[in-house]
């Protein structure tokens, strides 16, 4: 699809009264490093919706501002929804808040509006933050991308209502895969300074990305209730688990990194639209909002 999409958040809703703790039957390594997105993402996309915000004044350009405001409302809807996993977690006893207030003070404080040290001018800080913003967004897309494609997870039976929280949320960042990464081309000026702030922007965010969701698959395991201590997080389970097909590759998250530092590159070529289309098309969750906006209309 080359034609330009529309970014429209979709008012989804989900019931996890009957999904268990281990969401992957009898397979708590996967689970734990897939539930570290829900640690992660409250904070950090109402960050992302936060710093987009200070950056609208920024955007000159009618038709990315409206993909900018669409993004937007699609990243406050998946704070929202992954935070209800947390409470989920909380019901079946596996508390993750001595966890998720390092993720809140990461985005609030190291990453906040105000510069480290007060060093930095406002206006750079801010563009370096959009490049973070971007680099994370290449993650997703590639997370995204897989999770659509993944039969590894409907054969291990996984339960069927995280499957489509996690597919619908993967869908929406394939669809939305290039508004971050066009925000910061947009704002961040020409030449040699805007691609080296891209590429530090991607120096962070990988090093970063990958000590966090170590140790947040690493703290789930320990924290864990059904598990009583019994297990740790390891390379050798979690490897077990992508043969398996329940978790992405390290090739296919590395290879990332060098296609993103391309000169050349656009966020458009990362994954598949038209399988994030059709997938929000079938998606239960979003085909009940779609219905509640379609009733809605009517009355």
């Amino acid at each position: 699809m080359t034609e330009h999409h529309a970014i429209t958040p979709r008012r989804v809703s989900f019931d996890w009264e009957r999904t268990p703790l281990h969401w992957i039957p009898d397979e708590p390594t996967a689970t734990h490093v897939i539930n570290v997105l829900h640690l992660l993402l409250p904070a950090g996309e109402r960050w992302f919706v936060k710093v987009f915000k200070e950056g609208l004044p920024l955007v000159t350009d009618p038709e990315l501002l409206k993909d900018v405001k669409g993004f937007m409302g699609q990243e406050a809807t998946h704070s929202v929804q992954h935070s209800y996993v947390l409470d989920h977690l909380a019901a079946q006893r596996l508390d993750t808040d001595a966890y998720t207030k390092h993720v809140e003070f990461l985005f609030r404080r190291i990453l906040g509006e105000t510069p480290p040290l007060g060093r930095i001018p406002a206006r750079e800080w801010l563009l370096f933050r959009l490049s973070v913003v971007a680099a994370i967004e290449q993650f997703t897309a590639v997370l995204g991308d897989w999770v659509l494609a993944a039969e590894g997870l409907d054969e291990a039976g996984c339960d069927e209502v995280m499957l489509d929280l996690l597919r619908w949320h993967g869908a929406e960042e394939v669809e939305h895969r290039a508004v971050a990464f066009d925000m910061y081309q947009h704002c961040g000026g020409e030449g040699l300074p805007r691609y080296a702030r891209r590429v530090a922007g991607m120096a962070v965010t990988a090093p970063v990305m990958l000590y966090m969701w170590a140790w947040g698959a690493g703290y789930l395991i320990r924290h864990d209730p059904q598990l009583a201590g019994r297990l740790r997080y390891s390379l050798g389970a979690h490897n077990r688990a992508v043969r398996k097909g329940l978790l992405p590759t390290w090739k296919e998250l590395g290879s990332a990194v060098p296609r993103y530092l391309r000169r050349s590159y656009h966020p458009s070529q990362e994954g598949s639209m038209r399988r994030a289309v059709e997938y929000l098309a079938t998606s239960p969750a979003a085909r009940v909002a779609a219905g509640a906006i379609g009733r809605a209309a009517i009355a």
